[in-house]
């Protein structure tokens, strides 16, 4: 058998199609299964031990052509199944072209006409998008949520080796989105009272700036910053062994959470009934305590507050976020 995954959306939606894998695999132990993402993000499965191959989907250069060498790769390739996660019309559109036997997605999908079978896809019940993702196989035990599941090699955890002398700490403090984000004048409240740990801040390369106005703004000299020096399972390595990690609602926290890291999230203007909270064993959510009319403004986030006081951040206090840590 020969089953195809869809997810080409961002770093945190593919970690969260992971549980897939995983259920897949023990379904159909011999089958072979490969995923399309987009590019950029194939690092996070080098060395998957249940993928047959992956393929990407490259969107900034020439979109739409590398989309239609796609379609024609899928169709020669004669899939069985095909788990289209995503709800935007040009996967449904990949999906409709596949050729595969079994079609199966979400209704959202202006494509979904097509389906063999569609699942109804709501946001904001309080239902995590793990368990929303698994009810494209409702022929399996959906009643337990699997967990997202990354597998950094022995040489990741090597080369991350060097962090972990001391008891550390991971912050990945930035976000796409400034109102999913927490002000850098609040992390450096939190950092300045951790004496006690060395502090590690992970991100992407474009994150460097805002991690570097974090190190020049803290009392606390004992912080290395290390955006785009590792890779997203080197990051994954390093903060499986954590005493915390602390995440915005955004990648990190998934990736925590695929190698069951404890993990702490923070939602400011999101909130964790949309379904994207952490699944560690041991893990927290630090929200602000004030009913707030305005919360939430958007399942994404924006660039800016729309009402300009961003109380859902500006009140959350360190306090919060040291609670977790039993001090």
């Amino acid at each position: 058998m020969k089953i195809l995954i869809v997810q080409t959306a961002f770093i945190g939606d593919v970690v969260l199609a992971t549980p897939i894998i995983e259920k897949l695999h023990r379904l159909y132990p011999d089958a072979m299964i490969d995923f399309l993402l987009r590019k950029g993000n194939e690092s996070l499965f080098a060395g998957h031990p249940f993928l047959n191959d992956i393929l990407i989907w490259d969107k900034k250069s020439n979109k739409n052509g590398n989309l239609v060498k796609l379609i024609i790769q899928i169709r020669h390739s004669h899939y069985d199944k095909i788990f289209n996660l995503q709800r935007f019309a040009s996967s449904g559109l990949l999906t409709f072209f596949s050729g595969a036997k079994e079609k199966i997605g979400f209704d959202k999908n202006p494509f979904s006409f097509c389906y063999t079978k569609k699942v109804k896809h709501t946001i904001g019940d309080n239902k995590h998008e793990v368990q929303r993702n698994l009810e494209l196989i409702s022929y399996t035990d959906n009643e337990i949520i699997e967990k997202p599941r990354l597998y950094p090699s022995s040489d990741d955890f090597e080369m991350v080796k060097q962090y972990k002398a001391l008891p550390y700490i991971c912050i990945a403090p930035t976000s796409v989105w400034f109102t999913k984000q927490y002000p850098v004048h609040k992390w450096v409240d939190f950092i300045n009272r951790l004496t006690s740990y060395k502090i590690y801040l992970l991100g992407a390369p474009s994150d460097n700036d805002l991690c570097n106005q974090i190190i020049t703004r803290s009392d606390n000299k004992n912080i290395a910053s290390l955006p785009g020096k590792l890779s997203f399972l080197q990051s994954a390595a390093l903060m499986k062994d954590a005493e915390m990690n602390y995440s915005n609602d955004s990648a990190p926290l998934h990736i925590a959470s695929a190698v069951n890291a404890p993990v702490t999230a923070v939602f400011c203007s999101t909130i964790p009934a949309f379904g994207f909270g952490p699944l560690s064993d041991k893990s927290f959510i630090v929200e602000t305590k004030e009913p707030l009319d305005c919360r939430p403004c958007g399942l994404h986030g924006y660039k800016a507050c729309p009402l300009g006081h961003f109380k859902c951040a500006e009140t959350i206090n360190a306090e919060q976020l040291i609670d977790v840590l039993g001090l």
